[in-house]
């Protein structure tokens, strides 16, 4: 077959492997043809294709396969030079009449071959050269592709490659930057001030681009979080100086914002929000830094004034980023010496209040106003002279222009009842980011603030409370309406609380003024559980207020209740007018009768069960709050009567979850008083469950009762666990536990191995149990109980690995296999190095306890392949963490100095693997002198 037939069938293929739209036809094209990637053979046929073929797929396929090859870093330095010549020749010859794609890619490998070589021969270097002569070619198309070079070169230069150590990527960055970066923002500046006139839209588009890219990039080498649009301060060198001093600089990409291309006229925002960012100290003298600050403000006013370009909404959000920037890097008093702040400062309060008003469409970008409008008023104490800021007669209309926003947007979107992802109310992140602001505002002139908010929460108190003594049968839309307007009062109030600060009025009136928000919450959770709103706790409206009251209680928790509240004397003067909460104490007892509400009624709602938990945990933990809880009635029960029939969350699949942090928080509160009564009088009903278990048959065993139950004892015994935080309390659970309870343990990991949703809880509660934290398992010299509690350990790992071994493969092997293995391996790791077991008993007295643990956790770790043990994180890393016990400490024991080759070389392979994987824990517990060391001795 000739050259020329060849190459038209693998135009064929070419054409499969890039537009067919049947998935096996593109597999098949892509396995013939992935030779070209992968072997340097291919290079030269590369070439062949390039200067032959005649679609352009074929000469994307080898484009893209020499991207590849020169990026494994293999290939010599002169084929390098000779791709890289042979490259730029050919853009310059046939770069105008190619697809744009395909230049691109070209470009691509121009710019890959430049940056891997940049360190080996200076003639690599020449690239920018070469790219500027294109500049100087008369035809526009050659000029377009010498900026796409800049362009790609620039990105390739800032951008880290897996292929290249990163130590590596900054030494060229750094090089590149201090050579050649400066005098391609120059030429992009250039090619700005050029193409002003009229030419194609694809012209502007690439040197505002340009620019972009030369203001991102890393110019002192810290990696940025490319999920946040927040990049901090942008540290341009010296050299730059005389360039942002040139107010042409910054006029001609408010000029190019003004194009009518949105992609441009966004790029053009982007470059000054980046200027906005420069470091202060690029400015040497106050004026210049001065003349750059009133350069950028009177851009801005033009564009408030006009609102052009404002109706694409990426325009207004880079626009929004850009008024945000003004206070990040500007002291207030720098914005007030500015001759038309007064103006600007008028337009940028009008332009927020409209965005307000248009929450649907700018509710993203309004997070960036808000937090201008925060920054500016928390400046205001540092203020020196006279002039005035102007925020006294701005600031209070944004706060009220936001608060009416949101009791708006639930009129306007959320009547409907159902749960939607996009509703601030139901994501925690965009709620933080709408709130996280307004505190600061609101404190500002708290007194008006506090007024306005009362005015609003008034009404809708009242409405509420009606409504709870209508019949159920009533306009539940519109009670869903009031519900979520009074959830967002309740989470602005929350938000407010959570700061304290002192701008505009004293320590003493910023209480009673907390006083006067927080009793109008206080008094709602009296309201929403009763009446009407007690058969609601099914309604999303309901769930989400009840979740803004949780979080205004967390709030006002950390600012007033326990150790706080012998600071808050005013408040609680007030809330005793107000609400006859006369102190600290009385006040927690009501919130923990609303804990106690929420468990006992939201029984399928896992998210405000899980909030609710979350506060009771806050309130457990606290040394001080902690003690008041033990002394109300309302706790005294929970610890009582924690059983299903009273919190029917326990019986519930979806909260199963949550069952370990409750009994967690249980057992912090029981383990706070000495008693080993109280305890057993709290372990009553745990105990009852146990024993129904151990009087069921096997074959019971399997049915769903059963094993919920057993699963559920096992969680509740894991809270329990790691409440144990001293030698006293884990040696009452330990008593409990052992040796009565433990047959039933041993009796369910041997019936239902096959069975991940018994065996995980269990494997997960001994993982717990028998972790030696804070010196907790630390029994006397003469007790035997960490031996036996090692014994216990060995038959659950003994019973449950010979069992797992001869199960088939699922089709999830995770969740049937590894994880019930990565959790033992865990189990025997912190029983080994637990440091309350003296292994050469074992030994001595010839119990086989300790051996066949071992070996049956060898043989676990040998049935899993190595490149599974790499995939899953978590089985890695108990991997890892059980090779380096069992070299450091074990490494005498028989089973280890008797394994064979094969075993051996696995091992020392997974050794390797864990040292040149990404995971530096991994490959810090593989370096350790431990296991090397012993590894050394073993051969």
């Amino acid at each position: 077959m000739s050259s020329m037939e060849s190459l038209a069938q693998l135009e064929v293929l070419c054409e499969k492997l890039y537009n067919s739209r049947d998935s096996a036809e593109r597999a098949h094209a892509e396995s013939t043809l992935k030779c070209f990637s992968e072997n340097s053979d291919y290079i030269s046929q590369c070439q062949y294709i390039l200067d032959n073929a005649s679609t352009p797929y074929a000469l994307m396929l080898a484009s893209t396969s020499l991207v590849k090859q020169v990026s494994d870093r293999s290939l010599s330095l002169q084929l390098r030079l000779d791709i890289r010549n042979y490259v730029m020749n050919y853009l310059a010859a046939r770069g105008p009449k190619l697809q744009n794609f395909v230049t691109i890619s070209l470009i691509q490998l121009a710019c890959r071959i430049t940056k891997f070589g940049w360190f080996d021969d200076d003639r690599f270097r020449e690239i920018f050269k070469e790219a500027t002569d294109f500049l100087a070619l008369a035809s526009q198309d050659h000029y377009l592709i010498g900026l796409k070079i800049l362009n790609f070169l620039v990105m390739e230069m800032n951008q880290a490659n897996s292929a290249m150590p990163l130590t590596l990527h900054r030494k060229i960055a750094t090089s590149f930057k201090d050579q050649f970066l400066l005098q391609i923002f120059q030429i992009s500046l250039t090619s700005l001030h050029q193409l002003k006139s009229e030419v194609p839209d694809e012209l502007r588009r690439v040197p505002i681009s340009l620019a972009l890219r030369c203001l991102s990039f890393d110019f002192v080498g810290s990696p940025v979080d490319e999920s946040s649009e927040e990049f901090g301060t942008v540290q341009l060198p010296a050299s730059w100086r005389p360039l942002l001093q040139d107010p042409s600089t910054v006029q001609i990409f408010f000029d190019y914002y003004k194009v009518n291309d949105t992609s441009v006229s966004k790029e053009a925002l982007e470059c000054l929000v980046r200027l906005a960012s420069v470091r202060r100290s690029l400015f040497v003298e106050d004026p210049a830094r001065s003349q750059f600050l009133s350069h950028l403000m009177s851009g801005t006013r033009e564009i408030l004034q006009t609102g052009q370009g404002l109706a694409d909404h990426g325009n207004y959000h880079e626009f929004c980023r850009l008024l945000g920037r003004f206070k990040v890097n500007y002291q207030l008093s720098e914005l007030l010496n500015v001759e038309f702040y007064g103006e600007w400062l008028g337009l940028v309060a009008e332009f927020t209040t409209k965005s307000l008003l248009s929450w649907q469409w700018a509710s993203n970008s309004v997070y960036y106003l808000l937090s201008l409008w925060s920054r500016l008023v928390t400046s205001v104490p540092y203020l020196k002279g006279d002039t005035p800021s102007l925020l006294d007669e701005t600031v209070p209309k944004i706060t009220e222009g936001f608060i009416t926003s949101r009791i708006n947007s639930v009129q306007a979107s959320f009547a409907d009842n159902s749960p939607d992802p996009d509703n601030p109310l139901e994501n925690a992140e965009s709620l933080q980011d709408q709130l996280e602001s307004l505190p600061y505002l609101c404190r500002f002139k708290y007194e008006s603030c506090s007024l306005f908010i009362i005015n609003i929460m008034e009404p809708l108190l009242q409405a509420y409370t009606a409504r709870s003594r209508l019949p159920a049968s009533g306009d539940a839309a519109e009670l869903s309406v009031i519900e979520g307007q009074i959830a967002w009062m309740v989470h602005i109030i929350a938000a407010i609380l959570k700061i304290r600060q002192t701008v505009g009025c004293s320590q003493d009136s910023q209480e009673l003024f907390d006083a006067e928000l927080a009793a109008r919450v206080l008094q709602l959770i009296n309201i929403t559980d009763t009446g009407v709103h007690a058969q609601r706790y099914q309604e999303i409206s309901k769930q989400r207020l009840d979740r803004a009251i949780l979080i205004f209680v967390q709030n006002f928790r950390r600012s007033y209740v326990g150790d706080q509240a012998m600071h808050a004397s005013k408040l609680y003067a007030r809330l005793s007018e107000l609400l006859g909460l006369t102190d600290h104490l009385v006040l927690l007892n009501v919130i923990v009768g609303k804990i106690a509400t929420n468990l006992k009624c939201y029984a399928e709602c896992e998210d405000v069960i899980d909030h609710t938990l979350s506060l009771f945990q806050e309130l457990a933990s606290g040394y001080m709050t902690g003690k008041l809880l033990l002394k109300l009635e309302s706790t005294k029960f929970i610890i009582a009567n924690h059983s299903r029939e009273n919190f029917p969350f326990l019986e519930e699949y979806r909260c199963v979850r949550s069952r370990t942090n409750f009994y967690y928080i249980l057992g912090c509160l029981v383990f706070m008083e000495d008693g080993p009564v109280k305890f057993r009088s709290f372990m009553e009903p745990l105990l009852q469950v146990a024993v129904n278990l151990e009087a069921s048959a096997d074959a019971a065993f399997r049915t769903d009762v059963v094993k919920y139950a057993f699963t559920g004892l096992m969680r509740d015994l894991r809270g329990i666990a790691m409440a144990t935080n001293s030698r006293r309390t884990y040696g009452l659970l330990f008593d409990w536990l052992y040796p009565s309870r433990m047959p039933l343990l041993l009796r369910a990991i041997s019936l239902l191995t096959d069975e991940p949703e018994v065996t995980t809880p269990l494997l997960k509660f001994m993982s717990e149990f028998v972790l030696n934290k804070a010196q907790r398992l630390t029994f006397d010299s003469s007790s035997p109980n960490g031996i036996l509690l090692f014994r216990e350990i060995s038959k659950l790992i003994v019973a449950y690995g010979s069992r797992i071994l001869l199960l088939p493969n699922g089709t999830n092997i995770y969740r049937s296999k590894y994880k019930g293995i990565w959790i033992s391996l865990t189990v025997l790791s912190r029983a080994l190095c637990g440091n309350y077991v003296n292994f050469g008993v074992f030994e001595l007295y010839g119990d086989r306890a300790l051996a066949d643990a071992l070996d049956i956790s060898l043989k676990m770790t040998l049935s899993i392949p190595l490149s599974d043990i790499l995939t899953f994180k978590k089985l890695s890393k108990a991997y890892y963490g059980y090779m380096e016990v069992l070299f450091n400490n074990h490494i005498t024991i028989n089973s280890v100095l008797n394994l064979d080759t094969s075993t051996f070389v696995h091992i020392v392979t997974s050794l390797e693997s864990g040292l040149k994987g990404l995971d530096t824990g991994i490959s810090t517990q593989v370096c350790h002198y431990g296991s090397l060391y012993h590894l050394e001795m073993f051969l």
